[in-house]
């Protein structure tokens, strides 16, 4: 069965491209109003985990139990900023060796992961230089 076109989730979709910082379905919601006032926060969310089981966004489950939302569905990954909680992408080559290695250790088949680097942006490191000056 083929979906049919909705307007609204173009344009949620459409938002998304144009972010880089993942947002929250909050955020999306918020900015997308703009276009659509009459737009509901449920409409946001349901559009946003069907983009998501598409496969045409990508969700970020980073274990605060708020999803965030990521137009790059390449295969890349994320830093988490401990202090202020900005997802960041990282631009390095792929880990795609590990689940090789993975499935040596496992009864089954590892069919791929997802792994969140943890540290602090460039932004808090800079706050944190100013504070001690």
């Amino acid at each position: 069965m083929a979906l049919k076109y909705s307007r609204q989730r173009q344009v949620i979709k459409d938002f998304l491209m144009t972010r880089k910082d993942h947002p929250t379905a909050d955020t999306v919601y918020i900015n997308v109003r703009h276009e659509y006032p009459n737009i509901s926060l449920g409409t946001v969310y349901r559009n946003l985990s069907l983009l998501a089981d598409l496969g045409e966004i990508t969700r970020l489950r980073l274990g605060d139990g708020v999803d965030r939302f990521d137009a790059d569905t390449s295969n890349h990954y994320h830093c988490v900023c401990k202090e202020c909680g900005s997802v960041v992408d990282l631009n390095m080559d792929s880990l795609d060796h590990i689940t090789q290695i993975a499935n040596q250790h496992f009864d089954g088949q590892i069919q791929g992961h997802v792994i969140y680097f943890h540290g602090i942006c460039k932004d808090c490191c800079c706050k944190k230089c100013s504070a001690k000056i």
